[in-house]
């Protein structure tokens, strides 16, 4: 409530993927209360995205108002209504705001004109906009080298919901599911409040997960080509490169991108990368000691990956699927590479269960090819190099009981260990670290790690 609050007129702009609740956490803040509220409309031209809105003008307290001529006028609108308005701090919320900017509008001109010609020489207008094409907004608003350029006075990127906070959400619907379900829903899901506010009571997370994805009229069935449509005004780029990184778990560097997904090696694949991740549907990393130009892209949308494993280019599929196949091949994999990715969501409870949250760290993957001195190659998923002397190798175990470390993982787990440490020419103590959702089972390879990491740590805020 800082810039609701200050004695200046305030830009704030709110950006997020799809679903992730910006529009519910801006209308709860203010009560739903707005001097002026309006939503642009998905995929129409300029005439009709002006003529919604004159509604939202009349709706708003204006009585008598024509179609704006253009966005320029509209905006001369709208100042002339808030000059109406009594004293005090005049809210206004624009939502889905990249819809409005439709080819050739002079959109952006016309937003540039109303904030520094009006707004900004007010000391009584906080405008808020929102939308979920946060690419737009970046490539729009922030990197605008005209008249928006460091216009914005607050930005806040809403993530999504980490374990603790779905938990808490679906306590505060009344709905029972162990901490083990909420793992694997997230698994699924990812953190998006919308998907979890689809949840059925007296379902078991596989049920509901049937239901949801696998069922004829499964609400999140359809949704892969609605969340990337509403993102991208030319969604089909984007989808190459999605669809090239969906089948590839460690991702791809530029060249085998263009090379496997026979994408064009040019200045849009730039854009379409720095969007996605920008959107957080790709990350994008580096093992240490490989250059920035071979850089990987990964996919790491909890959505996006299990639509591609188990729905993309499938038909029929049966409607009880994910409870019938429990502790098969595929889903045993999904299942593995799934929890990975939750682990390094939840990075920041990884260090407080390892109490160096006030320690600063770099946390990188690496990776060593075959050697003839040194013998087979090795990976690690999760290095945390610490500022106190120390690494973690962290290695992440998906299991449904406790796990039993072998005599396989012993000797997998001193081979890195022993890798790591030739290659890196490090001299920090080396502390494996083991995350597993129950623990380790007591056993004689039980003190192979120094650490453990189990799903209570994972849940903590």
């Amino acid at each position: 409530m800082r810039a609701y609050n200050s004695e200046y007129s305030e830009f704030v702009a709110v950006t997020g993927r799809r679903r992730v609740g910006k529009t519910f956490l801006i209308r709860e803040t203010f009560g739903y209360k707005f001097a002026f509220q309006h939503s642009g409309l998905a995929n129409q031209k300029t005439k009709e995205q002006l003529k919604e809105f004159r509604l939202s003008l009349i709706k708003s307290g204006m009585k008598k108002c024509r179609i704006p001529t253009d966005w320029f006028d509209a905006f001369f609108l709208l100042s002339e209504f808030l000059d109406r308005k009594r004293k005090g701090k005049k809210v206004i919320f624009i939502d889905e705001l990249p819809w409005m900017d439709a080819p050739r509008s002079n959109f952006v001109s016309a937003l540039e004109h109303f904030w520094n010609g009006y707004a900004s020489a007010r000391k009584d207008i906080l405008l808020i906009i929102c939308g979920s094409a946060t690419s737009w907004i970046i490539n729009n608003v922030f990197r605008n080298h005209g008249g928006l350029h460091n216009r914005v006075t607050y930005h806040i990127h809403l993530q999504p919901f980490t374990l603790n906070e779905c938990e808490k959400y679906v306590k505060s619907r009344h709905l029972k599911m162990s901490r083990f379900e909420l793992l694997e829903t997230y698994m699924v899901m990812g953190g998006i409040p919308y998907y979890w506010s689809l949840l059925e009571q007296g379902k078991s997370a596989a049920q509901n997960i049937d239901n949801l994805f696998f069922s004829p009229r499964g609400r999140l069935n359809y949704e892969y080509k609605e969340l990337y449509d509403s993102l991208f005004k030319n969604p089909e780029p984007y989808l190459n490169v999605v669809s090239a990184l969906g089948i590839k778990r460690m991702g791809l560097t530029r060249e085998e991108l263009i090379k496997e997904g026979n994408i064009g090696n040019n200045g849009q694949l730039t854009r379409v990368l720095q969007d996605l991740e920008a959107c957080g549907f790709i990350r994008k990393y580096r093992y240490k000691g490989i250059k920035r130009s071979n850089a990987i892209f990964q996919l790491i949308d909890n959505y996006t990956l299990f639509y591609y494993q188990f729905l993309h280019d499938t038909a029929g599929t049966d409607e009880a699927f994910w409870s019938i196949n429990t502790n098969t091949p595929v889903r045993n994999t999904w299942e593995g590479l799934a929890f990975e990715r939750v682990c390094f969501e939840h990075f920041r409870q990884i260090k407080q269960a390892l109490g160096i949250s006030g320690v600063s760290t770099q946390v990188f993957s690496w990776h060593v090819l075959k050697d003839s001195v040194y013998g087979a190659g090795a990976q690690v998923d999760m290095v945390i190099d610490r500022s106190d002397q120390v690494i973690n190798l962290c290695e992440m175990k998906f299991s449904t009981k406790e796990y039993a470390i072998d005599n396989e993982d012993d000797i997998d787990f001193r081979h890195k260990t022993g890798r790591f440490i030739e290659s890196q020419k490090t001299h920090k103590s080396i502390h494996l670290t083991l995350i597993t959702p129950f623990g380790v089972k007591q056993n004689l390879y039980q003190f192979s790690v120094q650490n453990v990491i189990t799903i209570e740590e994972l849940f903590k805020e």
